[in-house]
């Protein structure tokens, strides 16, 4: 029998974002907690990308400094602030000065839209939460009969964003990835968008990803774009590549508190790099040191012979 060789999907983070974000997309960059993809940021920003409808969870800084480089015209969020510090300052400001559209959700009914879109429903039901308040300013917010009970059911409509931008630790060029750690709404994000730019701390031979199927959270089927980006994740964190700058979120509460602070911050650290090997090599030794993430191994795992 014949083989056939599959062609990569490698390529430069740079190019995944000129080909698959334009001014005006629904953008959703992935990752509770860690694996948030602040590379792809950074890269949209220096490509100078108008327009666009940011969609997270929880924004975190990723969407301060998109929004402080113009980038964005709405945000879709559920929780919003600099995690444990305070706000995220621009986004806050774009919101009460009315030059931001913005969307609030809980996070349930944010991750509930996410597996809507991801399932190709047309809204899914959900129990009442904590949203009673956001139900009465938020309009996708919705009520049904339950045809079984006749009980009133609240309902959201999918989300399904142009881009979804995925970190993992590891991916094959075809866009199997592994993904350990939080578990957060990767899988549903990547389901629900048009197009996935996946950016992985390492590229690895098929045999590996098929070593462990279990960890495959992404699969390649949905993938249009592999990019290899070690570090994209911080000031965020990648386990078991590198821990959380928790010294950098503190520090962005003190740059945001101006636009000079913030648009130094982005000329130095954004416009002025290339690419993310560069800004990780700016960080420094003492940083990679501080940032380093050890070794704990799980135990291994025996799928059988077969």
């Amino acid at each position: 029998m014949e083989h056939t060789t599959m062609t990569t999907k490698l390529i430069s983070l740079h190019n995944a974002i000129k080909k698959y974000v334009h001014d005006g997309d629904l953008l959703y960059a992935s990752g509770f907690t860690h694996l948030i993809p602040f590379a792809a940021g950074h890269e949209i920003i220096r490509q100078g990308i108008k327009d666009l409808v940011l969609a997270r969870a929880t924004p975190d800084l990723i969407y301060d400094q998109m929004v402080a480089a113009g980038c964005a015209r709405k945000v879709i969020f559920s929780y919003i602030g600099n995690p444990g510090v305070g706000s995220l300052r621009m986004v806050r400001a774009g919101i009460e000065k009315g030059e931001l559209e913005w969307e609030e959700y809980s996070h349930f009914s944010m991750i509930s839209r996410l597996q809507a879109g991801a399932s190709g429903l047309p809204f899914m039901p959900m129990k009442q939460t904590g949203a009673a308040d956001l139900m009465k300013h938020n309009p996708q917010y919705q009520q049904v009969t339950d045809p079984y009970t006749g009980e009133c059911v609240i309902v959201v409509p999918p989300l399904k964003p142009d881009v979804a931008i995925v970190h993992v630790q590891r991916s094959d060029a075809q866009g199997n990835a592994h993904v350990w750690g939080i578990l957060g709404e990767q899988r549903l994000a990547a389901f629900a968008a048009q197009h996935v730019i996946l950016t992985a701390e390492e590229i690895v031979d098929e045999a590996v990803i098929r070593s462990d199927p279990n960890r495959t959270l992404i699969p390649g089927l949905v993938v249009d774009a592999v990019c290899h980006v070690p570090y994209c994740a911080h000031p965020s964190y990648t386990q078991g590549y590198h821990d959380r700058d928790n010294d950098f979120y503190l520090a962005w509460d003190e740059i945001s508190k101006t636009d000079e602070g913030i648009q130094a911050y982005l000329k130095e650290w954004v416009y002025d790099l290339p690419d993310r090997q560069a800004y990780w090599e700016k960080l420094g030794p003492e940083v990679h040191q501080r940032l380093h993430a050890g070794e704990r191994l799980s135990a291994p795992v025996n799928y059988g012979e077969y």
